[in-house]
């Protein structure tokens, strides 16, 4: 029998008021309209314009007129708070629903769509965040699909209803590049996972459950991982669906859903997770989610352990008190306060002396995991194996082997660092390329509370170029602009600045450029490390350790500090050095 050929591949979106009036015309509609849209699956958008932004709704149905009666009607399936946000959409004036339809559409297709429509509108810095969640949908789950008939053409046919969808309001819908851009948009719970991040979710629910069950001691799941290999993507789509009601809870433990939080001890990480849990409505000013450590600890009660606790970027946790903390060690402290900790950590990317696990320290965080996952799968960088061992290797071993060939990665060494300035601007500028920065080891003076005494910014000064640290610019935006709440890469003036760890970790650029200055040397055919040419106190301070002795980690936090630096660009990396042997030791690995 011979296979029956796929319909012409073609998306149809429908614009109409969010009304009866509106509804009765559209069942008027004729031919391929009426096909696609009436009498196959569709996808919909219902948006209404508040102060602030935008509040969406979007849902896949078989049957979108009686889908549309029903939430004109109220919705008295959904739970209340839906049922108030169906008044609302109905009450405001210019509501408008989008009808979404598509010549492959089924019902895996559909849903597929509706999920990367949730990835991408909380990322749309023009979609309010609010105390009320302002974007959510029909599923209260991330529902991306195995495979199925039509998978191979989701990528064309989303493209295809996002551009329609862009030609109808490009605020709502902005373009693709932008986006996709967005550190929103990259903390986004509905990315699809890998069949190994999808492993870890799952043995992770299943021990959160067991935890639970058995009414054990706090349970420490740890999660590791070298940078990129999409840590943060698994806990983000893991703090979504712990905050929804999970079938699986309540079938085994007779509850809706689990109090959950998420910490990260990172400012610019909090800022992004803040927004996305208040536009998925799962934090709120009134009872917020995200915390930073030092704050959840002073704000809960050991005697009250909350359930869960999720922890991004836990190698940031400090293990020694400093003035707003007077603990001595920050999981210790979360365990006290949770049933169940989940805390991603990757030793690699310790940056200060207070975050700093002593071996004995270690051995016991190893002890105390109840579970250990390890995500292996480079997700960030688009490179070859061979690639990602060079860079492993320039970082860890001390070695610069020649830079391999690779088409899906660049790496370039500029003369100078105006040069070197001049190809990151160019690719920033470039829609195709899209976001990169300019960043630079931390060996140039800063000082988050004063200036130098000219007045002007701390600078990164190398012969004639001179650009200023991050952050200490004050931007005027225009009133309403969505740049200000965005995150240090995505503002466009910081193309003029130069990033540091501190802006950057945790965050990927398409292409970055760093400045490897005095702190990295090469000599007698070895990178090494020179913790006299840093201007970072949080290196060179020593750390005092349990027994009361001083020893500097100098070495290995600047070697810490290259390695999170060298793995941001998802695209390439373009690198000049400041010390001449290692600068001509680079430029002799070109091929």
């Amino acid at each position: 029998m011979a296979k029956t050929p796929l319909p012409a591949r073609r998306a149809f979106v429908e614009k109409i008021s969010y009304d009866a009036e509106a509804l009765k015309d559209i069942e008027k509609v004729t031919g391929d309209l009426r096909k696609y849209l009436l009498e196959y699956p569709t996808v919909y958008v219902i948006s209404m314009r508040e102060d602030g932004g935008y509040r969406v709704y979007v849902g896949e149905t078989n049957s979108i007129i009686q889908r549309t009666k029903q939430h004109l009607e109220g919705d008295t399936s959904a739970r209340h708070s839906r049922r108030e946000a169906w008044r609302a959409f109905k009450s405001a004036d210019g509501t408008e629903l989008y009808i979404i339809g598509h010549s492959l559409f089924n019902k895996s297709l559909t849903l597929d769509v509706e999920n990367r429509l949730m990835q991408y509108l909380p990322s749309n810095a023009a979609v309010k965040s609010a105390d009320e969640n302002s974007v959510f949908a029909e599923n209260a789950r991330t529902n991306a699909q195995g495979e199925y008939f039509t998978k191979e053409h989701l990528e064309e046919s989303f493209h295809q209803i996002w551009n329609k969808l862009h030609k109808l309001d490009s605020e709502l819908f902005p373009t693709e590049k932008i986006i996709r851009e967005s550190a929103l948009f990259k903390a986004s719970p509905f990315h699809t996972l890998t069949a190994e991040q999808l492993d870890a979710k799952y043995e992770i629910i299943e021990s959160v459950i067991e935890q639970f069950k058995m009414a054990e001691d706090p349970r420490l799941i740890l999660v590791s991982g070298a940078a990129g290999t999409g840590k943060t993507v698994l806990l983000s789509s893991l703090f979504y669906d712990l905050a929804q009601d999970l079938p699986e809870v309540e079938a085994q433990l007779g509850r809706t859903k689990l109090n959950t939080y998420l910490l990260v001890n990172h400012d610019e990480q909090v800022k992004v997770y803040e927004q996305v849990a208040e536009k998925l409505g799962l934090s709120s000013s009134k009872a917020p989610r995200v915390f930073k450590p030092t704050s959840f600890i002073n704000n809960h009660d050991p005697n009250d352990p909350v359930d869960v606790v999720l922890i991004d970027e836990a190698h940031l946790l400090w293990t020694q008190g400093k003035q707003s903390y007077r603990g001595k060690n920050h999981l210790k402290d979360v365990l006290d306060r949770a049933k169940v900790v989940v805390a991603v950590f990757d030793p690699d990317q310790i940056l200060a002396a207070n975050q700093i696990w002593e071996p004995q320290e270690l051995a016991w965080m190893h002890e105390r995991a109840n579970s250990r996952i390890e995500l292996q799968m480079q997700m960030r960088m688009l490179a070859s194996e061979e690639t990602t061992e060079w860079i492993r290797k320039f970082v860890h071993e001390g070695t610069i082997d020649p830079i391999p060939s690779d088409e899906g990665y660049e790496i370039r060494v500029f003369d100078d660092p105006s040069d070197l300035h001049n190809a990151i601007s160019e690719k920033a500028s470039s829609v195709e390329q899209g976001l990169s920065r300019l960043l630079a080891t931390y060996d140039w003076k800063f000082s988050s509370g004063s200036k130098p005494e000219s007045g002007e910014p701390w600078m990164v000064q190398i012969g004639d170029f001179v650009l200023p640290w991050n952050n200490q610019q004050k931007f005027v935006f225009p009133r309403g602009s969505v740049e200000k709440d965005a995150s240090w890469a995505e503002k466009p003036q910081t193309i003029n600045e130069v990033g540091s760890t501190f802006t950057i970790q945790g965050f990927d650029l398409n292409y970055a450029g760093v400045i490897i200055g005095p702190s990295v040397k090469y000599r007698d055919g070895k990178v090494n490390f020179d913790p006299a040419s840093s201007q970072n106190p949080n290196v060179r301070n020593k750390r005092t350790l349990a027994d009361g002795s001083k020893q500097s980690f100098a070495e290995l936090l600047l070697q810490n500090q290259l390695n999170v630096l060298l793995t941001r660009g998802v695209h390439g990396l373009y690198l000049f050095a400041t010390d001449p042997e290692l600068q001509s030791r680079l430029k002799e690995a070109i091929r």
